[in-house]
């Protein structure tokens, strides 16, 4: 098998093959929800930069990256290792990570559940870099929601209102290496929460995807590729036709276990108050409405961060 399970489909069809772009991503969805896409129009030594100052900021002592600590729950600044666990789970996340979140104007009428960003005066460019690779992933994230549209048969431009100054966070995660006899994974199964996650891809393997028929399927692209998968709000938006896949980053093997890994998933959010509705077009006599009652996004939110003990 090759170090990914799932083609990957390039991004120049954007621009050259809109339709086929749709299709192609839209029928990885549909099967695995999850797609891969190579050839992303993003700059290398930008995103190089970020995951620099990503490597900084967790090299720092415990103490000093703690005052970053308990903002929000969580929604912003630094999480300490041990802390996430997967739902259902019996042990933590082998995990520290960081969090980043849309800067709102004064006023604006989601401050109330979108915190204030912090940043670490120990990096400098941190702010400058980190902000880049979110506002970039951001952008990718809506020209992959325009192909999920489309290949649902809505409007284009269908999910633009619903994901503007939507509660997106970029999340800059350090698997620190561990010990062979670790009681734990580095991060246990789980469906994102979201919209859509995108992930560049990391330079240690571990992400697997839990595929129809049981069998874990490894996730590993090659340099230059995003892996973009479904999230819960999605699903539920869809009753089910794009599901939202089980997936987890397993322990390295022995050889690799010293190993520290980095990677920066960024999770698209509705706005908070969008209601998250069935779309008529995914229910049919075949696949009933799942999901009669409403529910915001923001609501959607809290309830899960809750299971997860983030909130």
């Amino acid at each position: 098998m090759s170090t990914s399970a799932i083609e990957p489909v390039s991004f120049t069809l954007y621009h050259k093959d809109f339709s086929g772009f749709a299709q192609a991503l839209g029928a990885s969805f549909e099967r695995y929800g999850f797609a891969v896409l190579s050839e992303y129009d993003l700059d290398q030594a930008r995103i190089d930069a970020a995951i620099s100052d990503t490597k900084a900021f967790f090299a720092l002592p415990v103490d000093i990256k703690k005052q970053y600590a308990g903002i929000k729950g969580g929604a912003r600044g630094y999480i300490p290792f041990g802390v996430e666990t997967a739902k259902g789970a019996a042990h933590y996340d082998l995990k520290e990570f960081w969090h980043m979140g849309r800067d709102l104007p004064p006023g604006h009428r989601f401050r109330a559940t979108m915190a204030d960003n912090v940043w670490p005066a120990e990096i400098p460019a941190f702010k400058h870099d980190v902000s880049w690779l979110y506002n970039a992933l951001d952008r990718v994230g809506g020209k992959v929601l325009e192909a999920i549209a489309t290949y649902l048969k809505l409007e284009r431009s269908f999910f633009a209102p619903t994901i503007e100054n939507g509660n997106s966070v970029l999340r800059l995660l350090h698997y620190p290496p561990i010990p062979l006899d670790v009681a734990g994974v580095r991060a246990g199964a789980h469906g994102d929460i979201n919209t859509i996650t995108l992930l560049i891809g990391a330079e240690e393997g571990g992400l697997e995807v839990l595929d129809r028929d049981g069998r874990w399927l490894p996730i590993n692209p090659p340099p230059g590729c995003l892996v973009v998968n479904i999230g819960d709000m999605l699903e539920r938006l869809t009753n089910h036709v794009l599901p939202s896949t089980q997936h987890r980053v397993v322990n390295p093997p022995p050889e690799r276990s010293g190993v520290a890994r980095y990677s920066t998933p960024f999770f698209l959010h509705f706005a908070s108050d969008y209601e998250i509705k069935t779309l008529p077009a995914c229910v049919t006599a075949e696949n009933p409405d799942r999901y009669p009652q409403s529910i915001t996004a923001d609501e959607f939110l809290q309830q899960r961060l809750r299971e997860i003990k983030l909130a």
